[in-house]
Formats: structure tokens, C-alpha cells, sequence
């Protein structure tokens, strides 16, 4: 079965839009046209020669990864470096490259929630939501027809908060206006000045889907020319941030959870502050990189809090108020195929997929 590239990124763009990725970031198609037709994808966590490897002998012709091979500027192509040559082969064998990083970092479902759900965490929710992703969306409508476009925004993905969907407000007013001898008006005649009884209809609409909700309140609206407004709303978005916090369904002592870690994420080394002999319960985490929320794990209560790169001076930063606990990189962001697969599993259920065989982590131990 074949499938077009585009809609293989659509389906994962609807689950982490990349409009959430860090401005450093580089998720997105590397390489490839997407218009091009799929008949298999390899997924991993980063994609290496080794990798390029597995997909021409496993007739892949997509590399779906975690990380981006490509994350500044090549001005040349001449294989000096594992990253040019990484892309050359890719290239020669006409195997596209698409990664999903910070953007799947930061989404309910995405890779710190995939590590909760290993462990066994409930109740969980992201550790620290971020502001800057929200609009309110004003328009203004005949009563009679305000029903309609609440319905169409809603479709659209408007109107979503927390646990709540299809939410507005509405208040009533007048609206006025003249059309011209070209208009084509709902209400009213042209040259003359028209009253109308108008509902005013509020939505709250994260950034990823302003577009859609913009194009439907427009698709359903009896205007010509509707009247609307968008406004930023400086709120934090708890659909979008980093870092998970949950809870074990009961409580353990800080050396048995410890092994649960070393258990479900195989770990060969476990690095950790010294434990504060009580039982833990309350659990944060962030997949990759994430001694910078030490403190908001902190702030949250938070008995254990598990990530990955601490440095030495961060693990003081524990301050005998919670466990640290370093699990490694590779180690905490390596269950992002599965991720993936369920997204493309249920949109193309029948399409080939394969998990990569090939341990890409950089780092090893004696």
C-alpha cells in the first residue's frame, strides 16, 4: 500500500503542529517532495547512516525520527561529517526524512507522556504549560443564524478548554452598515443604512488550528463580509508545554520505584541524589533534556522528578526536597516510535511500518 508523504506528515502535523515547536528547532520534512508516494517507513529515534541502512534493506522509503539529522545550515555536501553523509546516502536512495521533536515534546500524548504511561503514572496532566498559544476570536452574526457557526467553529477545533469543548459566549447587540451597489447583502437593501439585531460570538482557538477555525467561521457565516476580530490571549494553553506530573496508583519507597525505572526504561546506570526515606508518590518527568523544570517539579509538590543530562551542580538543586533522578537521553526519549506508530496506525491501518533494530544511542557503558 501506498500512500502520499503529505498525508503521512499530515496525520502526525494534527497530533504535534509544528507551529509548537522551539524556535531552534527543526522538525519537519528534511528531505524529500510531499508529493511523493510512501510504500513504507522506518521509525526511530534518530536517523544515522545505520539507520539509512536498515530502510534500504527493509524497503523503507521514509525515515520517520524523533530528532532532526539537519539542525543549522550546510552549505556544502561533500560526506566530511556523519550528517552530510547521513543525507547523501538518504539522498542517492531516495529516502525521504521527516522528524517530529519539540513539537511532540510538547503535546498531551506526546513523549513525556508515553514515559508516564510506562511507569504507571494516573491523573496526569503537563508539568508547565506554556502562554503565547491562544486567540480569541470575536464575530458578529444574526441571532438566527448564530447557532449554525457555533457548531461550524467548534468542527473546526474552537472553542477547546481543558476538559471542555464547544465553549463561547455570546452577547447581543446591533450591528449597522450600508452596502454599496456591488455588494450582494443578507439583510438590507443597497445604498440605504440597515440595523440589524446581531449576536456576538466569542471563541477561545489555540495558534495550529486559528487558520481552519477562521476559514469555517467564514464558510458559515450569512455575511458577505463578516466582521471579525482576533485578539491574543496571554493565558497559559494546558493542552500545550513540557514535563508531565501524575501519581502512582499507590504509593512505594524510593529504591523500588528507582528499579521500576531501571526496569521499564533498561537501564544499564541510574544516576540519582540520595534518597529521603519516605514513600514517593506524586511523579514528575520530561523526556530529554530537562533540568530546567527541577524547580517547577519542586513548586508542584513533586516526591520524584525523572529526566535526563543533569548536570552535577543541578543534582544539589534537590535540596533534600525530592528525588533526582537522571535516566539518561537515548533511555528517556527511546519509546518515541510508539508514538508514531499508533498515529499512523490509525489513520492508515494498513500501511508498513517498521520499528528500527538499530540502538542509535551515542553513548555506551561498561
Amino acid at each position: 500500500m501506498s500512500i502520499l508523504l503529505r498525508d503521512i506528515m499530515t496525520a502526525i502535523e494534527d497530533f504535534a503542529p509544528r507551529v509548537y515547536q522551539e524556535s531552534y528547532d527543526n522538525s519537519g520534512l528534511i528531505y524529500g517532495r510531499p508529493e511523493m508516494p510512501i510504500h513504507g517507513a522506518l521509525l526511530t529515534l534518530d536517523c544515522t547512516e545505520a539507520v539509512i541502512d536498515e530502510a534500504i534493506a527493509k524497503d523503507c522509503n521514509l525515515i520517520i525520527a524523533h530528532h532532526p539529522i539537519v539542525f543549522k545550515g550546510l552549505k556544502q555536501f561533500t560526506g566530511k561529517n556523519y550528517v552530510e553523509r547521513t543525507l547523501l546516502k538518504a539522498i542517492e536512495n531516495k529516502i525521504a526524512i521527516y522528524a517530529c521533536h519539540t513539537n511532540l515534546d510538547k503535546v498531551k500524548g506526546g513523549v513525556s507522556f508515553e514515559m508516564a504511561n510506562r511507569i504507571g503514572l494516573i491523573d496526569t496532566r503537563i508539568l508547565k504549560a506554556e502562554s503565547g498559544h491562544l486567540n480569541k476570536l470575536v464575530t458578529y452574526i444574526p441571532k438566527a443564524s448564530a447557532d449554525a457557526l457555533r457548531e461550524a467553529l467548534a468542527a473546526a477545533g474552537a472553542g477547546k478548554i481543558g476538559d471542555y469543548d464547544s465553549c463561547s459566549f455570546s452577547s447581543m447587540g446591533e450591528g449597522r452598515f450600508r452596502a454599496n451597489e456591488q455588494a450582494q447583502p443578507f439583510v438590507g437593501k443597497k445604498g440605504e443604512w440597515h440595523t440589524e439585531p446581531e449576536e456576538k460570538v466569542e471563541v477561545i482557538v489555540d495558534n495550529a488550528r486559528l487558520g481552519m477555525v477562521i476559514a469555517a467561521m467564514k464558510a458559515n457565516h450569512p455575511y458577505e463580509e463578516p466582521a471579525y476580530e482576533i485578539h491574543p490571549v496571554k493565558n497559559e494553553y494546558s493542552e500545550v508545554g513540557l514535563g508531565v506530573i501524575g501519581n502512582l496508583a499507590e504509593p512505594m519507597d524510593e529504591i523500588s520505584f528507582l528499579e521500576r525505572l531501571k526496569e521499564v526504561f533498561q537501564l544499564k546506570t541510574l544516576k540519582y541524589t540520595p534518597v529521603l526515606g519516605k514513600k514517593v508518590q506524586k511523579i514528575a518527568l520530561c523526556g530529554g533534556s530537562g533540568s530546567f523544570l527541577i524547580e517547577t517539579a519542586k513548586s508542584a509538590g513533586a516526591d520524584v522528578y525523572v529526566t535526563a543530562d543533569i548536570k552535577y551542580h543541578e543534582f544539589f538543586d534537590a535540596d533534600n526536597q525530592l528525588l533526582l533522578a537522571d535516566i539518561g537521553h537515548f533511555e528517556s526519549e527511546q519509546y518515541t516510535y510508539a508514538i508514531f506508530e499508533r498515529i499512523i496506525r490509525e489513520k492508515f491501518p494498513n500501511f508498513a511500518l517498521q520499528i528500527s533494530s538499530i540502538n542509535t544511542n551515542p553513548i555506551n557503558f561498561l
